[in-house]
């Protein structure tokens, strides 16, 4: 043989014999089940995270309501876990809650914070409900607190369709794209929101519901009667208002109330001193409003 040749074959037999390249894992899917779940979404170029809980009574064959719960500035998915109470909430009404991750701590709101895609991820954070876990899409709600709260109006209106309700807490309508005058939601998406009446930004919030309600021409607030359905207790003060496109928003300013998830035990925005708890309010709500199709 050529030693050419030879060095030919020595090359060949080299090449089928030498150790394959190890195959990178691929992930498992996530089983749609019980518990509780670390879960990651794509958003542009950037993997997001959210938590999730499951209830017990799951059943990934029928379709169940869903909470998506944004916390405060700065905070984590973890904190509004604690602090407001939604995985045992979640537990007695048989509802999915999800906590997105904010990027440090914080959400890209009405001028504050980041420049990061925050509608776009709870955009995505929904979807992933509904296409792998089985949540109702005519059931999905969002909740905030503070910058959660936040971005939860600004996710209202730049996300129409996804959401049936909102709930915001110590949290408002008000800077940036706000004061455009057509800046508002398209598709019908009820509000409820919670305002302390000694919170810093009591007056902010209160005027950013006033002007939600004149962007959708809702009726005159009225104030509910503490003894009418809702119920609520001395000190707390319910306005609410049927919008033209099919929409309600009920406002309560809680005397004094701070800046907090009220009826919170713990955390760091927990108000223990409330007469109302926040986590209830939201659900009843949210319960009684589901999307209009």
């Amino acid at each position: 043989m050529r030693r050419g040749s030879a060095l030919l074959a020595v090359a060949l037999l080299a090449a089928c014999t030498s150790e394959p390249k190890p195959v990178p894992p691929v992930a498992s899917p996530v089983t749609a089940q019980a518990g509780d779940h670390t879960l990651t979404v794509t958003v542009g170029d950037k993997e997001r995270t959210f938590l999730l809980h499951v209830p017990a009574s799951y059943d990934p064959g029928r379709a169940a309501p869903a909470v998506v719960a944004l916390h405060h500035r700065p905070g984590s998915g973890t904190a509004m876990r604690e602090l407001t109470g939604l995985d045992a909430k979640a537990d007695a009404e048989g509802f999915l809650v999800a906590y997105p991750e904010g990027v440090g701590g914080q959400f890209n709101a009405f001028g504050c914070c980041g420049a990061q895609d925050d509608v776009g991820f709870v955009k995505a954070v929904a979807g992933r409900l509904v296409e792998s876990w089985h949540a109702d899409p005519q059931r999905i709600f969002l909740a905030g607190v503070s910058n959660g709260g936040d971005l939860s109006f600004r996710t209202a209106v730049e996300a129409p369709g996804v959401f049936a309700a909102i709930g915001v807490v110590s949290g408002g309508f008000a800077g940036g794209r706000t004061e455009a005058a057509d800046y508002r939601p398209s598709s019908p998406v009820s509000v409820v929101t919670l305002i302390g009446a000694d919170d810093p930004q009591a007056t902010t919030f209160r005027t950013g519901v006033d002007t939600w309600r004149g962007r959708l021409a809702c009726s005159k607030p009225a104030e509910a009667r503490s003894e009418a359905p809702p119920t609520t207790p001395a000190g707390v003060h319910l306005t609410t208002t049927r919008c033209l496109d099919g929409s309600d928003v009920d406002a309560y300013v809680i005397d004094g109330g701070a800046h907090a998830w009220f009826g919170a035990p713990a955390g760091e925005l927990k108000d223990t001193a409330a007469k109302i708890k926040a986590t209830d309010v939201l659900w009843s709500f949210f319960a009684a409003h589901p999307r209009r199709r």
